[in-house]
Parts: C-alpha cells; structure tokens; sequence
C-alpha cells in the first residue's frame, strides 16, 4: 500500500508513518518543518523528507491513501490536489480505525489519566509477551515506537483523544474508532478553543460512551460525578462497570497499594494514579490477565513520558517534570506529591501555556490548584499570548483566580530562572508542571540543581 502523510512531523503523525512503514507499507510524506524527535526517527527509517514545505506534485494516483495531520490546513496545496484527483483522504484516527475495524478495540478516554491508564495497560502486556497493536500518546520505556500495527494482533488498544481530527474534519478523535472495550477516566472542560462552553465539551463524552459498540462495555471512574452521570445516562446496549480508588499507604516517600496478597510496593504515586491503575487493571481482565499477573507487572510500571518524572534525586530533595496543564491536572499531581513527600518543602511551579489556561475567562477554573504546595509559583509568557493571538492576562488575573495570598508569579523566563537557581532544595520535592519549557529552561542545569 502507498500512503502519503500531509503534515509527516507531527508527535502522532511521525508514529503512524513509522508503523506503516515497519508494517510493509511505502510511506511519503511532507511537511513545512519538523522537530526532534521525530526528525531523526523518521530520518532513521528513511521516510524524512528531503525537503520542507508543500509540494503538490507529490500528489498523484499511484497513491491508496492520503493521512492528513491537524498541522496542515484546509487550503494545504497538496490536500487541494488530493481533493482535485479524488483521492481517498483519512484523518490520523479514520486510519487507526480503518487498520483495526477487524481487532478488538480497546479505547482510553478522560480528560485526564488517559496516556497513564493506557501506558500501564501496554506495560502489563509486554511485561507478560502478549502482543497488541496499540497508539499512545507518550514514549514508553521498553517500546520503540508509540504507534505499533500488524495483521495478526487481536486487540488494538487506542488512547482516546477528545481533540479535532483534522483540518476538514471537526470531530474529536475518539468519536472515530468504535470501541468494544472502553474506559471513561475523568472529565473535566478542557480545550475551549474548540469546545466553548462547559455542556459542549461534557457533550462530546456521551457521544463517546454511545459510539461504543452493542454488546461493548465501558469500564468507568465512579468518583467523577460527571462519569458516572454520562455513563448512567446512556441508552446504549453495553456493559457498565465503575471502578474506584483501591485502599493504599504511604510510608517513608514509598506507596503501598493493598492487594488480595498484602501490601505491594509500587513505583507510581498520588491518587489519581491508584485510581488510574484501577482502571488499568480492569481492562487488562478483560483483555484475559488475571488479577495475580496484572499486580505482578504493574509493580515495574515507572509512569509515562512527562507524567510525574523523576528527572532527579538526591539523599534530600527531590525534583519531577509534569506535563499537567489543566486545573484538575494540577491539582493531583500537586496533591500527590505533597502526600508521597509530607515532610519535605513542595515547590511547585506551573507554566500557563496553552490556549485554555491563558485564557482569562477560563482562568477562575484554578481555584485552589496550587493549594496543596507549600511554595506556589506560576510563570507565563506575555509572548506566548501573543502568538496565539489571545487577550493580554495580567498579573492582576492571575492572582485573583488562584486565590493563593502567597501566589510568586513571574512573566519573565529569566527572572523564574533566577528564582530557580536562588533556592536550597534541601530537604524539598521540585515540581515543575507544564506543556511548554518555561521560555527555554535548561532542564539538565535543573538536575544540577538537585544534585
């Protein structure tokens, strides 16, 4: 098969290419720029363009498919050719869906917790050498590729991203791909750039829970209130099975989670990700790991790429990176690492970098966010609003929506680097949560920092 990707680059596109090219499939592609990593993966399998930009020559009828990225946009020159020819032409998710319409489909949606419950499922199969196709959203430890499809493999597990499909498709991805397993971890308003209002966004989480197959089931956190009346509410004929939070300790910086054999140490932490590996492990039963097999891999699980990662440690202080953005996000990652180190000094820090959290309406939604360090700072770029063209917030707004007296706030990179390199982190836990890089924090001089 020949498939030509619009917008190769991309974190999610890169993988796909790189599937099908491991699969067999001739794979071109194009794009106005691309950045490491993807850069040099594609570059080592051959299929990195030799040069940038759009070019619609590339476009012509020896190809079977074109995968169309969310980079391009809907006047992309080659996407006009492919139009102009008639060419059958797939969203990144219609492609998933078309490689596994003939799998059990296994799909992870929530607002949050999504890219965790899914990399603590594919753990747990390589951990016991079941194979599965899969797509997640992060690098894992022990697998090469975030994107895997093969002929043989029954199940294809997807994460399930509430986000658009594509330039000339407005459909959130995971409206797309028909599970007959599903999970539903949390929701709570995210990407009001998209959906604008609360009942919109919350909208497209019941179309989710009716997309899945009849006889299908959906696995669902009922400590969301929201979840829970979703799931309750739907008509559609599938199983519908809660999960909560399992009973765990905290003792000496390490968590035990209870199981029917006594307590286990495991290598995540804070509630949210016991509550996520309660989601994990029902899946897994479903896919035929039985309770004993699934404690037994998950105790290895580490976490997923950017989700609570140790990025350094010493005798006495401690500093993680997190890719947590949205104010349910903060909250429990700020929560948990309070709860894993009570006794030390929490400093956490957050970037305001996406569309929602610059927002200045949106910004009320992180009240009491940061309420659980014992250090709060929050740093946003005035050039960052700016390039996505958004109203000035002001430092003003800032402080009156987290509702924190002590709030440091900073909209200088060098001034928040300053303050930075000025602390003793003895005896104290780092954290550092943000989708961006705090306008060009070297995070290597941070590991210094810890010592």
């Amino acid at each position: 098969m020949n498939v030509h990707f619009i917008a190769i680059g991309g974190s999610a596109m890169h993988n796909l290419a790189i599937a099908l090219h491991n699969k067999g499939y001739k794979v071109t592609g194009s794009d106005d720029e691309i950045f490491e990593p993807s850069k040099s993966r594609l570059n080592a399998k051959g299929i990195l363009p030799n040069t940038y930009g759009w070019f619609p020559e590339k476009i012509n009828t020896s190809l079977d498919a074109i995968v169309l990225g969310m980079h391009a946009k809907a006047d992309n020159p080659e996407l006009l050719k492919a139009q102009e020819l008639g060419l059958k032409i797939y969203s990144y998710p219609e492609f998933l869906y078309e490689q596994s319409k003939h799998k059990t489909r296994v799909v992870i949606g929530g607002s949050h917790g999504k890219t965790t419950i899914t990399s603590m499922i594919l753990h747990v199969m390589h951990y016991h050498n079941r194979d599965v196709d899969y797509m997640v959203g992060a690098q894992l430890e022990g697998f090469d590729v975030m994107v895997k499809l093969t002929e043989t493999n029954d199940f294809m597990v997807l994460e399930g991203d509430e986000y658009l499909s594509s330039p000339i498709d407005r459909r959130p991805k995971f409206h797309l791909y028909k599970p007959n397993i599903a999970l539903l971890s949390g929701i709570a308003w995210d990407h009001i750039n998209v959906f604008p209002t609360y009942d919109n966004y919350v909208e497209q989480f019941s179309i989710f829970v009716d997309s899945i197959v009849s006889g299908g089931s959906i696995t669902y956190n009922e400590e969301d209130a929201e979840v829970k009346r979703v799931v309750e509410a739907s008509v559609n004929t599938i199983r519908k099975l809660p999960y909560y939070t399992p009973e765990y300790t905290v003792e000496d910086g390490e968590t035990l989670l209870e199981t029917p054999e006594g307590p286990l140490p495991i290598e995540v932490f804070g509630k949210h990700n016991l509550n996520n590996l309660a989601g994990a492990k029902w899946i897994c039963q479903h896919m035929g790991v039985d309770e004993d097999d699934f404690y037994e891999a998950i105790a290895s699980f580490k976490g997923a790429s950017k989700r609570l990662e140790k990025i350094a440690e010493s005798k006495t202080s401690v500093a993680y990176k997190d890719f947590a953005h949205s104010p349910s996000k903060v909250e429990a990652t700020t929560k948990a690492v309070k709860e894993q180190y009570a006794n030390r000094t929490v400093v956490a820090c957050l970037e305001l970098h996406t569309y929602s959290s610059l927002n200045a309406e949106f910004l009320k939604e992180y009240k009491g966010a940061l309420d659980a360090a014992d250090v709060a700072v929050v740093f946003y770029s005035p050039h960052a609003v700016e390039i996505k063209k958004l109203k000035e917030v002001t430092h003003e707004q800032i402080a009156t929506a987290f509702e924190r007296e002590d709030l440091i706030i900073y909209t200088n990179p060098d001034d928040f680097k300053n303050f930075l390199f000025s602390q003793n982190f003895d005896n104290k836990a780092l954290l550092l949560m943000s989708s961006g890089n705090y306008g060009g924090l070297n995070f290597d001089e941070v590991k210094e920092l810890i010592g």
